[in-house]
C-alpha cells in the first residue's frame, strides 16, 4: 500500500506491462459492460489461472492541497484495513491523479475483496484514523525518494502536481469528517473504472457506491517564469524532465533518449552506471519525459556535459534511422505477449479514466510505422523548450538554461512592509511581518510569502510559524532567531493566513529549535534560518 510517484524508470502501466502512449486493445480483445453503474472492462486469458482485477478512481495526490496532502492515501489505507492479514494477493496505491485497488485470486476471492473495498468506502472505519496516521508517517519516513523528487515543486510549486515533492502534512491533523467528506466526493461510481480478466463478471459483485461525477484532472500550475531552466544540487547525478504532448512519437523518443544516454555515458564514456529515461502520461493531453544519469563526484562535470550533448544531438536531428527502428521493434514486441488484451487492461482502463483515446493494435502499429526521425527531432525540441534540469556543482547557463528563481520576484515592492525584526546573528538579515506578507531580507535577495497565497503554514507549539507559498518559497518565522519577535507581533500572521492552510505540528525536541549563532555581520551560520532551505520539499 505504497504511494507511487513518477521516477526516471522504464515506462510501465500500474501493473508493470510495457506500454506505448494511447496503445491498448480494441474490439475482439476487450469488451465493456457495467457493474453497479461503474464502467467495466473485460478481457479473456488462456490456460486458466487466477482472476486479476483493478478498481480505479480518478483522485490522487495532485487533487489535494499542501495542508491536506495524504488525504487520498489515508482513504486508501482505511478502505483496505478490514482485509487484514491474508494470503490473498492484493494492494492499493495512490498516484498523482488516480487511486488503484488491485487483486488477484479465485473469482470468489476477487468478489470478496472488491465488495469489501466498496463497503469500506461507503462507511470508512474512521475509528482507525489515529493508527493509520501513524502507519502512513512511518511509511513516509522509510520511503526512498528518487533522484527527481525535487523537480515537481520547482516546476509546479506547492500545489497540484508539485505536491509529489512534499511530505503528507495532512496525516498530522486530518479529522474523521474530512476523510469521510473526501471519500464521498471522490470515491464515487461516476469517478471509477473497473477492469477484470475473464469473459464475464463473477457472480456476487456488489460495488454500490454513491453517485457523483467524473472529476476533471487538476490544471497544471507553474513556478517557472521561463524554460528551459536549471537548478543545482541534489544527489550528484543529473536529472531532467520536460512536458510534451502525448503521442506515439514522444514515447518512442523517450526510448531513443534513454538508449543514447546509456551508450554515451556508460558504454563509451564510463561516466555513469545508471543512465535511463522514462515516459509518464501526466494528464489527458500531456506527458512527462524524465531522464537521469548518476555520477561519482570526480565525474560530475563529464556527466553534465555528456548529458547535454546527447540532448543537443537529438534536438539537431542527428538521429540514426537504426536508433528509431530499434526502439520501434521493442514497442512492437508487446503484441507478442500472450493474452495481450488482458495484459493491456490496466492501461486501457486508466486511459478511459483520464479521457485519453485508446487505440486498437492495428491503429497503434500504423502509428508506430508512421513515426519518422524528423518526428523524434520535433519531440526533442519540445522537451528542451520545457525542460527543467538539476545538475551538481556549477550552473548550465552555457547550454541555454536559465537558473530557476532563487528569490521572490519584484512584485513585493522595493521595501518589505510591516514590523522589521533584525536577526540576532547578523545585521544583514531581517524579517518583516506585515499585513499582507511575511518577508525575509538578506544581502543576496528577498523571500516573501503572501498570506493569501500561502499553501500551508506549519504551526509549532513553541511559537514558530513556517509559511510555504504557492510558488514553493518558504519563510520560517522562528522567534528565537529575531529580535523582539513576540507573540503579539506575530499575531497578524495567524489572523491573515487562511484556516484551511494551517498545519498543527507536534512539539519539537529542544535541540530542534534553532538558536542564533555568535553574532556576526556576514551570512554564515544557522541563524539565517531560511537560507538553508529556500524550498522545503526535502523536509
Amino acid at each position: 500500500m505504497t504511494q507511487q510517484t513518477d521516477g526516471p524508470a522504464a515506462t510501465t502501466t500500474p501493473e508493470g506491462m510495457p506500454t506505448v502512449d494511447g496503445a491498448s486493445t480494441g474490439s475482439g480483445f476487450i469488451t465493456s459492460t457495467e457493474v453497479d453503474r461503474i464502467p467495466t472492462l473485460l478481457a479473456p486469458t488462456s490456460g486458466g489461472g487466477p482472476v486479476t482485477a483493478g478498481l480505479y478512481f480518478r483522485v490522487g495526490a495532485a487533487d489535494e492541497t499542501l495542508a491536506t496532502a495524504g488525504l487520498t492515501h489515508l482513504v486508501e489505507h482505511l478502505a483496505l484495513h478490514r482485509h487484514g492479514v491474508s494470503d490473498l494477493h492484493y494492494n492499493g496505491s495512490t498516484a498523482a491523479t488516480h487511486t488503484h485497488f488491485v487483486v488477484s485470486g479465485t473469482p470468489e476471492e476477487v468478489v470478496a475483496y472488491l465488495n469489501g473495498v466498496c463497503a469500506s468506502l461507503r462507511d470508512l472505519p474512521v475509528e482507525r484514523l489515529a493508527t493509520e496516521r501513524e502507519i502512513l508517517r512511518t511509511e513516509q519516513a522509510g520511503r526512498g525518494r528518487g533522484p527527481n523528487h525535487q523537480l515537481p515543486l520547482w516546476r509546479y510549486g506547492a500545489r497540484g502536481y508539485g505536491l509529489a515533492s512534499y511530505p503528507e502534512y495532512g496525516t498530522l491533523h486530518l479529522t474523521a469528517d474530512a476523510v469521510r467528506d473526501w471519500a464521498a466526493t471522490w470515491f464515487t461510481r461516476d469517478n471509477a473504472v473497473l477492469w477484470m480478466t475473464g469473459d464475464t463478471v463473477p457472480e456476487g459483485l456488489d460495488l454500490t457506491l454513491p453517485a457523483g461525477r467524473r472529476q476533471p484532472l487538476p490544471a497544471p500550475t507553474s513556478a517557472l517564469p521561463v524554460t528551459p531552466a536549471y537548478l543545482t544540487g541534489g544527489s550528484g547525478g543529473v536529472v531532467l524532465d520536460g512536458i510534451v504532448r502525448r503521442s506515439t512519437a514522444a514515447a518512442l523518443f523517450a526510448e531513443v533518449l534513454g538508449r543514447a544516454l546509456f551508450t554515451d555515458l556508460r558504454q563509451k564514456g564510463g561516466y555513469s552506471y545508471t543512465a535511463d529515461c522514462g515516459y509518464h502520461p501526466r494528464d489527458t493531453d500531456h506527458a512527462t519525459i524524465t531522464a537521469y544519469a548518476d555520477a561519482l563526484p570526480q565525474k560530475q562535470d563529464a556527466v553534465v556535459g555528456g548529458f547535454i550533448d546527447v540532448l543537443a544531438r537529438l534536438r539537431a536531428g542527428t538521429i540514426d534511422q537504426a536508433e528509431l527502428d530499434s526502439a520501434r521493434t521493442k514497442f512492437l514486441k508487446q503484441y507478442e505477449i500472450p493474452d495481450i488484451g488482458a495484459a493491456s487492461l490496466p492501461s486501457y482502463a486508466l486511459n478511459m479514466l483520464m479521457g485519453h483515446e485508446n487505440l486498437t493494435p492495428d491503429e497503434h502499429r500504423a502509428q508506430l510505422a508512421a513515426v519518422t526521425v524528423e518526428d523524434l527531432r520535433d519531440v526533442a525540441r519540445e522537451l528542451y523548450d520545457s525542460a527543467l534540469i538539476q545538475v551538481p556543482g556549477r550552473g548550465v547557463d552555457w547550454a541555454g538554461f536559465t537558473e530557476a528563481p532563487q528569490w521572490s520576484g519584484p512584485s513585493f515592492g522595493p521595501e518589505p512592509l510591516g514590523t522589521v525584526h533584525r536577526s540576532r546573528a547578523s545585521d544583514a538579515v531581517s524579517l518583516a511581518v506585515g499585513r499582507e506578507a511575511v518577508t525575509l531580507s538578506t544581502p543576496r535577495g528577498r523571500i516573501a510569502v503572501r498570506y493569501d497565497a500561502c499553501a500551508a503554514m506549519r504551526v509549532f507549539p513553541d511559537g514558530a510559524r513556517h509559511l510555504i507559498g504557492f510558488d514553493a518559497f518558504v519563510v520560517e518565522v522562528e522567534p528565537t532567531l529575531y529580535a523582539k519577535l513576540t507573540p503579539d507581533r506575530m499575531a497578524p500572521i495567524d489572523a491573515a493566513v487562511p484556516a484551511a492552510a494551517v498545519v498543527p505540528m507536534p512539539e519539537r525536541d529542544p535541540d530542534e529549535i534553532p538558536q542564533p549563532a555568535a553574532r556576526r555581520g556576514g551570512l554564515k551560520g544557522r541563524a539565517l534560518g531560511m537560507l538553508r532551505s529556500l524550498r522545503p520539499g526535502r523536509g
